[in-house]
């Protein structure tokens, strides 16, 4: 029945879901937040000025013989000429080069007149095929027309088709590696082929309906997904996934010791996984939904999506892999058999070693194991970070080209000008104050040149000009120039006598600023937030307020240790121009949320151990227990991230690599040599204010698991407590879901709603994180109660898609400023 159930939930959903790359939003992923000057500007300027909705391919044409001006000036009429007849693509809206704009000569050709610019505004959205296939068109003219000279289009539109087919590319070779790696990884573990194809099954499930409900979601406008994010999902899930199967069918070896009978022997291995494999998927997906804080599109759209399929994962592991496990019989353990397999479970010999190297030596271990940290650490020397997209691709596009020429023949600027916006109460059309604006702006620093022909808005009391820096303007100095630019440009308003002057700079420079900016103050607050999560769990999990401390400082050594490695590697060494500006931040999220996966499972392990030895050997019997499958599964999911740096974009490789090297440092370095070690040190301490009870001996043994179960002392109270809560909390939530509906006005604000949703977030989080304390209190055995907490898990939910709803309908105000761009101030 549970095989049926998660076929039939995958066939269904994949006959109603749309392909995921149907709904895929790779462009507002690379935007700063909307409420950012630069994003202010962009809505300025396609409301006010003409032609402004369409995106430009740029055609370099150049020539280096003998006559090289008059060579590049004929290919340029042929480009010109063909891309104006009625045969040219429906995309392409107009075309302007010196033939059809002769006065633009100046910005057109170059100081040599060796090169020329054509500009070519295309219609259409650059995520759609059939706009691709126009620059497709365009290039291939170009090529046509261009004869002996040299000849690339670049420019927004040819990014965009080159981003496009750059991660088409990498996407079936993305899969297939991890496939192949994985499953030969589980064979070398399991030497059981059956065996090895129940985590691939379970994950292929997993991922087919986090991909389906994604697709759903992504196409209601719920939740965004870009190619990036599908990526990561795809080599997260198989680690994820074959760690979860790792963990649960090693202890089910280890049961078949004492139960030859399967189905409780499954039993046994699920209950005794089910603590940590919670808590580990708990703080995955919590740190997920941390991301929901960000104001940077890249960071807030990246966290819905990846939560989903963990939860989704956690489902499948709970559910189908002990089925598939009970359906297969002993032929599982085929050819090796059911002895061999539990036999498997002791632990391995080498394992045995390190925890005597562990307990001889504490104080060696340990700092011998920081030293090494510390001096990994020290690669940050070199860290810098890189907006620069096409820099970042590790293949060869012809827009990149184009980039390089039009850097060679025009200046470093050229590739990116950025427009400066003067906003007044006054017509300024038949003013002085544009000329002396345009002075002040030209004296500022960094300033090559301003466009000589300002641009007005409708009613003439907006100012557009096109400024280029002296500066490549995706570097950090031009980044830097962004606010020095925009106060003189202030300051020159002010001196011309412009009244409440209102200056904005849009363009990718100063989008990148705002980025920059976006993504310095979300890192520092997810951080944060991630670490308390994790924090919190722990806590929750070990009842001890001391050794989240430790556990948590380890990790931060690690995710510093790691940066430092990926930092020197792929800028010193490889030579790349910087980290991607959002893989910092990714790495410390993953890194976080899935390194402390080992820490929770070999402390669960050792928490357990505790019942029937003294810490000493309870931490050795934990490392010995669960060094084999915790390195396995620390190697399997190294493996797969590793696998993303066959990928041809920069911050896949640079993620890719950071997270195999954090992984491993956290598999075999910290999890077996650090914890322990400190573990060892504290002593009786290491899990305050938690002390071990007196261990129980063969004079004490445990209760007969086949006995009827007795429910502690205080559960019945607590049982009956809970259930009232849970009724409680679905009826509050289902009644202000209803007054929500019934009251909701268009004069709502958004900082009130605001508001709400972070209330009823905060209060929905205490309330999950009280049904986790009860859940264990109670060993999970909650009955109908675990019904009705999740019963009372759904209105909140549904106050979220009726927000969502209210601001699709337009029953919720936007931002005054992105509503009407075109208001005057």
């Amino acid at each position: 029945m549970v095989v049926a159930f998660w076929v039939l939930i995958a066939g269904l959903l994949a006959g109603v879901a749309p392909t995921l790359e149907s709904v895929e939003d790779n462009a507002s992923a690379n935007l700063p937040p909307a409420a950012s000057d630069s994003m202010k500007a962009r809505d300025l300027v396609r409301a006010q000025v003409p032609d402004q909705d369409t995106t430009p391919a740029i055609i370099v044409v150049r020539d280096e013989g003998a006559d090289a001006a008059a060579s590049t000036q004929q290919a340029v009429i042929r480009i010109t000429s063909a891309l104006s007849e009625s045969t040219r693509p429906d995309q392409v809206a107009s075309v302007i080069s010196t033939v059809t704009a002769p006065e633009a000569a100046a910005e057109l050709v170059s100081r040599d007149r060796s090169a020329q610019l054509v500009i070519v505004p295309m219609t259409g959205s650059p995520s759609d095929e059939s706009f691709q296939n126009a620059v497709d068109e365009v290039r291939s003219l170009a090529s046509d027309r261009a004869g002996p000279t040299e000849v690339a289009v670049t420019g927004p539109a040819g990014i965009a088709t080159d981003t496009v087919k750059v991660f088409s590319g990498g996407d079936k070779v993305l899969l297939l590696a991890t496939v192949l790696l994985v499953l030969v990884i589980l064979l070398a573990i399991y030497r059981s082929p059956l065996m090895a194809l129940v985590p691939l099954v379970a994950v292929g499930v997993a991922m087919r309906v986090a991909e389906t409900v994604g697709a759903l979601l992504a196409d209601a406008g719920l939740i965004t997904v870009s190619s990036q994010t599908a990526s990561i999902m795809t080599v997260l899930l198989f680690g994820v996934g074959t760690d979860y199967a790792l963990i649960i069918t090693a202890r089910y070896r280890e049961a078949l010791l004492d139960e030859p009978d399967r189905a409780r022997a499954i039993q046994t291995a699920v209950r005794r996984t089910a603590e940590s494999v919670l808590a580990s998927a708990s703080t995955i997906v919590l740190a997920m939904f941390a991301l929901l804080v960000a104001a940077s599109p890249a960071l807030r759209g990246f966290g819905p999506y990846l939560a989903l399929g963990v939860a989704v994962m956690a489902l499948v592991a709970f559910t189908l892999i002990p089925a598939l496990v009970l359906l297969l019989g002993k032929g599982v353990f085929w050819p090796g058999g059911v002895d061999k397999a539990a036999k498997r479970g002791r632990g391995a010999g080498v394992w045995h070693r390190v925890a005597a190297l562990v307990a001889k030596a504490p104080v060696r271990v340990a700092s011998a194991v920081v030293a090494l940290l510390v001096v990994l650490s020290a690669g940050l020397l070199g860290y810098q970070e890189s907006f620069n997209t096409l820099s970042g691709f590790r293949t060869a596009t012809e827009s990149e080209r184009g980039q390089h020429l039009i850097q060679e023949e025009f200046g470093p600027g050229e590739i990116a000008p950025s427009t400066v916006i003067v906003r007044s109460r006054d017509d300024l059309r038949s003013s002085p104050a544009p000329a002396g604006i345009a002075a002040g702006i030209a004296g500022a620093g960094h300033v090559s040149r301003v466009g000589e022909h300002p641009r007005y808005g409708g009613n003439g009391t907006t100012v557009f000009y096109d400024v280029v820096l002296d500066l490549d303007p995706y570097s950090s100095e031009a980044l830097d120039a962004i606010a020095p630019l925009q106060e003189a440009a202030r300051a020159a308003a002010d001196a011309a006598g412009v009244r409440d002057a209102t200056v904005l700079i849009g363009g990718e420079t100063a989008q990148n600023a705002d980025i920059r900016s976006a993504l310095d103050r979300d890192t520092t607050l997810i951080a944060l937030l991630v670490l308390a999560i994790v924090a919190a769990v722990l806590v929750l999990l070990l009842r001890s307020i001391l050794a989240p401390l430790y556990l948590v400082a380890t990790l931060i050594l690690s995710f510093l240790a790691t940066l430092g490695a990926t930092t020197f590697f792929t800028v010193t060494v490889l030579g790349d121009e910087g980290i991607g500006n959002r893989v910092t931040a990714y790495i410390f999220i993953f890194l976080v949320a899935l390194g402390v996966d080992y820490n929770i499972f070999i402390m669960s392990r050792f928490t357990q151990e505790l019942r029937t030895q003294p810490p000493a050997k309870a931490i050795t019997a934990a490392l010995t227990r669960t060094g084999g499958v915790v390195s396995s599964a620390g190697l399997i999911l190294a493996a797969t991230f590793a696998v993303l740096m066959t990928q041809p974009i920069r911050e896949l490789f640079q993620f890719g690599f950071a997270m195999a090297f954090g992984i491993l440092l956290d598999t075999f370095l910290i999890r077996p040599l650090l914890v322990p070690a400190i573990v060892r040190l504290l002593g009786d301490r290491a899990l305050w204010p938690t002390r071990p009870g007196i261990p129980r001996t063969p004079a004490t043994p445990a209760a007969d698991p086949s006995a009827p179960r007795v429910p502690e002392a205080g559960s019945g109270y607590l049982l009956r407590a809970f259930t009232w809560i849970a009724v409680i909390e679905a009826c509050t939530w289902a009644g202000l879901l209803v007054g929500m509906y019934v009251k909701y006005v268009p004069a709502t604000t958004e900082l009130g709603v605001r508001i709400f949703g972070t209330l009823h977030g905060a209060a929905f989080v205490v309330y999950v994180l009280l049904t986790v304390l009860v859940a264990i209190r109670l060993k999970w055995r909650l009955g109908r109660t675990t019904i009705l907490a999740l019963l009372a898990a759904v209105p909140p939910f549904m106050t979220i898609a009726f927000e969502v709803w209210a601001r699709r309908t337009g029953r919720l105000p936007e931002r005054v400023v992105a509503a009407d761009p075109t208001a005057a101030p």
